[in-house]
């Protein structure tokens, strides 16, 4: 019996934690999203779960099926991520080695990304 509460503590645990490097919940629109990327910088897809709400472009958890974890920028009105090439897929990598695009910059633009479509 106390070895099922304590795995039981144990997953509550780690899925708090796993809920918390989201974006914070009261933030609408995020400015911030997860990415993931493979060894050589490009992105890979991501399965986000979010509300059933076109109106509501947050994000409740997403994850990575390969590759890496990244935190990233949602770029703001007015703004165009960087273009995708080799260039910038190196940068890109090397500035995700802290598993944070946040305050990254790609020839003096942020290494921002688009957001979530709801239309």
């Amino acid at each position: 019996m106390i070895r099922i509460a304590l795995i039981a503590a144990a997953t509550l645990v780690g899925s708090a934690g796993a809920a918390l490097a989201q974006a914070p919940l009261s933030q609408n629109p995020p400015t911030q999203t997860i990415i993931c990327l493979d060894v050589g910088g490009q992105t890979l897809p991501v399965s986000c779960k979010v509300p059933a709400s076109r109106l509501d472009k947050r994000e409740d958890f997403c994850t990575c099926r390969t590759g890496t974890q990244v935190d990233a920028p949602i770029c703001p009105d007015g703004v165009k991520p960087p273009v995708e090439n080799l260039a910038y897929e190196k940068a890109r990598k090397a500035a995700a080695q802290d598993g944070s695009l946040i305050g990254d910059l790609y020839e003096g633009r942020p290494m921002c990304v688009t957001g979530r479509n709801t239309y």
